[in-house]
């Protein structure tokens, strides 16, 4: 289901603590943020795919839903089976183990930027709104196309003369690799121009709500990420006010999109 080098990126730990400081960190706040306010009142069902080991899914559970991770990797899945409150199944983004509208929302916080053709996420997009119910939420999260420039600069990689070209192939293509597996590097996926998302979800047959950025620009702060992740109320409630400006979509290193399944008799 996974290519093999994407799935030796997750079984070495890629993303095991990547969300529990600096820039992570604001990327899980920003998102729970976000699902808190999206998502039905618990208990509801939520059916998240990709994921992983559970980062979103415990924390979902501890507040009444009624939760499944279906996640590719194996290993994920046995660790989210060990969260009080949450099923976890091995599946495939593409073809969900769940019946037609059987869920009130759908997570796809990992899928869509793994699969490199528009084919392939179009399927996991028709697959959410396959299992999700008329009326009910998907939730998707994809990377910027302009991550790695970004990230490049932050982190100091363009030392490393191989890091240049896989930006170019990266703007120009959407296309990211990381052909050696460095490890510093993230694997295999595709990055969006925010503009692109609309386009993906009508094609699916669901109903865009909006589109909104992440982390916005801060990401490429560490230093004063610090000191606000330390007591990140006024940060929330500052970036809520500008997460749906167009003109700073595409400085976040994440954007989330916000659909629904259109119910019977329309919205």
């Amino acid at each position: 289901m996974l290519r093999p080098e994407v799935l030796n990126y997750y079984l070495r730990g890629g993303e095991r603590d990547r969300l529990s400081s600096g820039a992570g960190r604001l990327e899980f706040l920003r998102t729970w943020d976000v699902l808190i306010r999206t998502l039905p009142a618990s208990p509801a069902v939520v059916l998240d795919v990709g994921g992983a080991t559970g980062v979103y899914a415990a924390p979902l559970a501890q507040a009444g839903y009624e939760v499944t991770v279906v996640d590719p990797v194996p290993e994920h899945v046995a660790v989210s089976r060990g969260l009080p409150g949450v099923r976890a199944m091995v599946g495939d983004a593409r073809e969900l183990p769940a019946g037609d509208a059987s869920a009130d929302a759908v997570l796809l916080l990992g899928p869509l930027y793994h699969l490199q053709e528009r084919s392939d996420r179009l399927a996991a997009w028709r697959e959410a709104g396959r299992v999700v119910r008329p009326g009910g939420v998907v939730v998707a999260a994809t990377i910027s196309r302009f991550a790695s420039l970004f990230d490049g600069f932050v982190k100091g990689f363009f030392g490393d003369p191989a890091f240049g070209p896989l930006v170019e192939r990266v703007l120009a293509q959407g296309r990211h690799g990381n052909p050696d597996e460095v490890p510093r590097w993230f694997t295999s996926a595709y990055f969006h121009r925010p503009e692109e998302l609309a386009g993906e979800v009508a094609d699916a047959g669901l109903v865009l709500r909006r589109v909104v950025s992440v982390e916005g620009p801060l990401w490429m702060s560490p230093a004063a990420l610090d000191g606000f992740l330390g007591d990140p109320a006024l940060l929330l409630d500052r970036l809520r006010v500008v997460e749906e400006e167009p003109s700073l979509l595409g400085a976040s290193s994440h954007l989330l999109t916000v659909a629904v399944r259109e119910s019977v008799g329309g919205l």
